[in-house]
């Protein structure tokens, strides 16, 4: 079982792409948000990835970095579909807002004949807070962050053997996710910027974390590997030296700042 970065940047990068990620368990996926565009299809090929064997999806908000490479796999899914080359059924999975923004798109930006799968075969599948559903063998809770700007949704996956993964999504950690999130072996979190650079980069104003923020966070909560992501791109060439140093000061479990298309084994 393995993760992969599709992207890695936030929502302003040009040197990275931005935020997205497949797991991998014995060639059945599980990818998490789309990135800003139809540069999503590149980003899975480089990976080593068909588009076409992505069929379950789960999007956490409806901000532009996260969604509008979902809409790419839509138009993508359904084109293949009406054209008779996708065998078989896709899943979509978010709360009900990104889900109607999804519908309406789709409505507005494709052909007829394309939105007729959409809720045929390609099921776009409302999740509620602390809901538990099987997707790739695996049960998945998906959880309210309780975010600041836009209904976000994380999730936490039971990975076997008492493990789990915790998405935490793109915004600072909330109390309310700590029963997904403590004692997790892998955190996915955050990390907008070193916190020695937040008077350059102002991630509080734009209510994100640092390095040091995520890291006193892991600590804290007994994670065993936390991986860093959603970092801006201006230190690009060194950031996973100065990110470690930054983030080893304050947790002391193993800790990840991977690079677009860098897989790491779960």
């Amino acid at each position: 079982m393995k993760l992969t970065m599709l992207g890695t940047g936030n929502a302003l990068v040009t040197d990275c792409y931005n935020t997205c990620f497949v797991i991998d368990d014995d060639k059945q996926y599980f990818m998490v948000d789309g990135g800003g565009g139809g540069a999503i299809l590149r980003q899975l090929k480089h990976a080593g990835y068909d588009w076409m064997d992505m069929r379950h999806i789960f999007v956490t908000h409806k901000h532009i970095d996260h969604l509008t490479g979902i809409i790419w796999m839509v138009r993508m899914i359904c084109q293949f579909m009406n054209h008779g080359e996708y065998k078989g059924e896709a899943f979509i999975y978010s709360h009900n807002e990104v889900l109607d923004l999804i519908r309406d798109m789709a409505g507005k930006l494709l052909l007829r004949k394309e939105t007729r799968f959409i809720d045929d075969r390609l099921h776009l599948a409302e999740v509620r807070d602390g809901e538990t559903l099987n997707v790739i063998g695996h049960d998945v809770t998906f959880f309210d962050i309780q975010s600041a700007k836009a209904k976000q949704y994380g999730f936490s996956m039971d990975l076997g053997n008492g493990k789990k993964l915790t998405c935490c999504g793109d915004e600072p950690y909330c109390d309310c996710e700590e029963k997904y999130a403590r004692d997790s072996e892998w955190l996915l979190h955050e990390a907008f910027c070193l916190y020695s650079e937040r008077d350059v980069f102002d991630p509080y104003e734009k209510h994100h974390s640092t390095v040091k923020d995520a890291c006193e966070l892991a600590e804290k909560l007994n994670v065993r590997n936390l991986l860093l992501y959603h970092t801006e791109d201006k230190n690009l060439g060194e950031r996973k030296k100065l990110y470690f140093e930054e983030g080893s000061r304050y947790y002391h479990g193993n800790l990840f700042i991977p690079d677009d298309l860098e897989s790491l084994e779960l």
